[in-house]
């Protein structure tokens, strides 16, 4: 019987400080910062390395040390706080292995893989892993009072941080009054991140070897019946190197998120009509009162937002299902006093849709003044910076503004459908700047990763996997 070639021990090391663990969250927090960057960079190179693998069957060497020792530092500092509190040895910073730290983690090097397995593993195959990952690691309870929470109520979440986080729980409490860790709970939590890790490096293209179905507990793996892997030369990738490699993926990062930002952009540009305005698609809006005021600070979504710096010229359409419909922009004092005694709605909360589609009224928030008719009829004021039937044609200008819309006729019950456009003068311009900025991010991280990648040495001796000399003694 062999092991599987994802090895993960840990040791209890007691005794344990009765309080430490209360304040481990603060002590852990140089290592977050740092695993936050570290993973980020995993992420990267794991692309990289998809791609390596698909076309010449193997992970690179390089890469393939770097997120071992990723890997090793994330199961370290969690061993260290709350994924475990089985230590209270500070973790080193390090992606190197720690032989006297009391958490290892080990991976054979694999010399060839998949190639078309590869493309479904890390998705469709490992799909019922990360529900077993999902039960240890996290888990939430819903919960809310009144009303449903689409209609006033208030939703509530409580994370109860799955087993994992129940079982160490329990142990930070048993070594808070009785300064003792079960070692009973000790062996089922290292089984279920052992059971983790494993599903990690498998998601991470590390191994062919599916992860078993079971859950192995016990601070040891268990013994090889047949000698390991020869080894291999490990990389080794020192401060510089890690500190380059890691720049260079957070900038990739980055480049990939300009890159998406900026072919957004460009699909929008490319969707504006021939009168040169972006439009949205239509929102349905309906009151039984008079008038409908909207504050262009209430607009969000996938909609022109009307406070932008760099919107142009803005035009907002109105096609009344019933009588015509009048649209104006006035300061919102004015219309504050126009509409005070007035019955009236104002909308809380309005998100136009995408271009070309239209949504129903449960969109849109609503909030009743109550009072009577209006004075007058709303195209005979003269406080409207901008008016008309059926549409409004307005450049922004500084102030406090608000839309008004009503029948012509002044009767009440008013239903329309809201569109707004925009000419976003300064769109072309930001895509491109949003497009060249990603290639120089691109090209950049790129040569930061490459460059430290070649700072790494590899020197001859033992790989990733077991050390040959420590076999002997692991069988035993």
């Amino acid at each position: 019987m062999s092991t599987y070639p994802v090895r993960v021990e840990a040791r209890l090391e007691e005794p344990l400080n009765r309080g430490l663990w209360i304040v481990k969250w603060v002590l852990a927090i140089p290592h977050y910062v740092v695993l936050a960057f570290l993973w980020i960079a995993m992420a990267v190179l794991t692309v990289v390395a998809f791609f390596a693998i698909l076309f010449t069957g193997r992970y690179p060497r390089a890469l393939f040390d770097f997120n071992l020792g990723v890997l090793r530092w994330t199961w370290r500092v969690a061993f260290y706080s709350y994924g475990a509190l089985g230590t209270d040895r500070y973790p080193p910073f390090t992606l190197g292995p720690a032989p006297g730290y009391p958490a290892t983690l080990e991976i054979d090097y694999p010399e060839r893989l998949s190639r078309g397995l590869v493309l479904v593993k890390w998705w469709l195959l490992a799909v019922p892993h990360y529900l077993v990952v999902g039960l240890f690691t996290s888990g939430s309870i819903l919960s809310w009072t009144g009303a449903l929470p689409d209609r006033g109520g208030v939703l509530y979440t409580l994370d109860w941080g799955g087993l994992i986080g129940l079982l160490v729980l329990v142990a930070a409490l048993s070594l808070l009054f009785t300064g003792r860790y079960p070692h009973g709970v000790l062996d089922f939590v290292v089984g279920m991140n052992r059971w983790s890790l494993r599903v990690a490096a498998y998601a991470l293209l590390m191994t062919d070897a599916y992860p078993p179905f079971r859950l192995e507990q016990g601070e040891r793996e268990l013994p090889r019946m047949e000698p390991p892997p020869a080894p291999h030369p490990r990389v080794r990738h020192r401060a510089g190197s890690v500190v380059a490699v890691a720049a260079g993926a957070v900038l990739v990062f980055c480049g990939l998120g300009a890159a998406a930002a900026g072919t957004g952009g460009t699909f929008v540009s490319m969707a504006r009509g021939d009168d040169g305005f972006l439009s949205s698609g239509a929102e349905r809006v309906s009151t039984s009162a008079y008038a409908l005021t909207l504050e262009p600070g209430a607009v969000t979504g996938n909609g022109v937002d009307l406070m932008g710096d760099a919107v142009g010229t803005v035009r907002l359409t109105a096609t009344g299902a019933g009588a015509p419909a009048f649209v104006g922009i006035a300061p919102k004092a004015d219309v504050e006093r126009y509409l005070n005694g007035v019955s009236h709605d104002r909308i809380t909360r309005l998100s136009f849709p995408a271009p070309g589609s239209s949504s129903g009224p449960a969109d849109v928030g609503y909030e009743r003044h109550a009072g009577g008719a209006p004075s007058g009829l709303p195209a005979a004021q003269r406080f409207w910076s901008a008016s008309g039937t059926g549409a409004v044609t307005w450049n922004l200008r500084p102030g406090e503004w608000a839309v008004v819309v009503m029948n012509a006729d002044g009767s009440a019950g008013v239903t329309t459908d809201l569109r707004v456009a925009a000419t976003l003068p300064g769109l072309r311009g930001l895509t491109a700047g949003l497009l060249v900025a990603a290639g120089l991010l691109l090209v950049g991280g790129g040569a930061l990763i490459t460059a430290g990648v070649r700072m790494a040495n590899a020197p001859a001796g033992a790989g990733s996997g077991a050390d040959q000399s420590a076999w002997p003694a692991r069988e035993k």
